[in-house]
């Protein structure tokens, strides 16, 4: 089977992907719970004839024979963001939430890519699992359908998935690659509770100002990236809550800041635990205050399998064209992604791959990034993704036999 067959074929289904977009945006649901999203989904696959399975508040589809071969997951995530829209489109969503990361279009592509599997289902050289999953934003749905047996039943040997990018630099319907190794970080939460002596504005002596523990605390913890780790570490510290006192003549009783710390290498992350707690607490003691600290380890780095990797890079050159693959440091400082993704919890479990797929580029009026409210994303070349998508199990599955 020729790669053209799968960009043919994929551009034929351009129109049903972007119909399938646009309905999956109205309708955007957050978290676990995607009634409405799953349903949808489960009636279009079953339209295409296949048997799509409900999976820890996600859906699976086999596709092929794990008896002829391996078994390779393609994943597509398919919930929102807790943001009320101001896209100047006419397919906003009107519920309080937004598709901002571009998870209705990974979904739409995986949708058009089983249809385009299906089609080739006897020649595959083993078996495709299709994994539609919820909870990516939380950070907890790729777990939940580890814990209730995605990866089993047919075993799966590998995985790959895409993400949407839009509000770069960069002609959509290219594939950019991350570095092999960790190509994301492990975001951490952290909620700082400061107990200080509240009092009167006049009398500033006889109390104990959480806030002035606050934003000392808050300055400790800049310098705590910039003085304690070494610069070739990738490290973020990030506060982007602080909090304390409603009146201008109360010293407040009580402080909080809620932040994250991103990290890609475990002793890394375990060290600005430990030093985010000391920080915190001798900062309190220095002030006459008190200071504990809720610390919360979320999903680890993703890591791109560099066989895989390998793959993906060959693959994609193969489907697209040489210029029009690079590495994803053409638009990021250092070839990896600065943001979290719980796919990390599969690629510690079998060789991975995370392909980028541009999908507006900022010159030409797609200028806000994702999470925004007024993000949107370049339509004309989701195509792309849909071939690569299946190409990639396709070709994987005739390469690993």
């Amino acid at each position: 089977m020729y790669p053209e067959y799968f960009m043919n074929e994929a551009m034929r289904l351009q129109d049903f992907i972007v119909e399938n977009r646009r309905e999956l945006h109205k309708i955007p649901e957050i978290g676990l719970d995607l009634f409405k999203t799953r349903e949808y989904l489960m009636t279009k696959l079953r339209e295409l004839e296949l048997e799509p399975v409900e999976l820890g508040d996600g859906i699976v589809v086999n596709i092929g024979d794990p008896k002829k071969g391996k078994t390779i997951l393609l994943r597509g995530d398919m919930d929102a963001l807790p943001i009320e829209e101001e896209a100047d489109i006419d397919f906003k969503a009107t519920n309080g939430n937004m598709h901002a990361c571009g998870h209705d279009i990974h979904a739409s592509m995986l949708l058009a890519a089983a249809q385009i599997l299906k089609q080739v289902e006897e020649s595959l050289e083993g078996n495709v699992k299709l994994m539609f999953q919820p909870g990516e934003e939380t950070l907890s749905g790729a777990k939940r359908m580890i814990e209730v047996g995605i990866l089993e039943n047919p075993k799966v040997d590998a995985a790959m998935m895409i993400h949407s990018f839009t509000g770069f630099e960069q002609e959509p319907g290219r594939i950019l690659v991350p570095k092999s190794g960790a190509a994301t970080l492990a975001p951490d939460e952290f909620h700082i509770n400061i107990k200080g002596r509240g009092g009167h504005g006049a009398m500033p002596e006889k109390s104990v100002d959480p806030l002035n523990i606050a934003c000392h605390t808050h300055i400790a913890l800049q310098e705590l990236v910039s003085r304690e780790i070494k610069p070739s570490e990738k490290a973020l510290c990030v506060v982007g809550h602080l909090s304390g006192g409603k009146a201008s003549n109360v010293v407040a009783d009580t402080a909080k800041l809620i932040g994250c710390i991103r990290t890609t290498n475990e002793d890394t992350r375990q060290f600005m635990k430990r030093r985010l707690e000391e920080i915190c607490e001798g900062t309190a003691k220095t002030f006459r205050g008190s200071a504990s600290v809720e610390y919360t380890l979320e999903c680890p780095s993703a890591i791109n399998d560099e066989k895989m990797r390998d793959f993906g890079i060959d693959y994609a050159e193969t489907l697209i064209g040489k210029e029009n693959v690079g590495k994803l440091g053409s638009i990021m400082d250092d070839d990896m992604l600065n943001g979290s993704e719980d796919f990390a919890y599969i690629s510690r479990e079998v060789p991975s791959f995370i392909g980028i797929l541009t999908a507006g580029n900022a010159e030409e009026g797609f200028k806000y990034p994702h999470h925004n409210p007024k993000t949107i994303f370049d339509e004309s070349k989701l195509y792309v993704g849909a071939a690569y998508y299946s190409y990639f199990a396709f070709k994987w599955l005739q390469d690993n036999k």
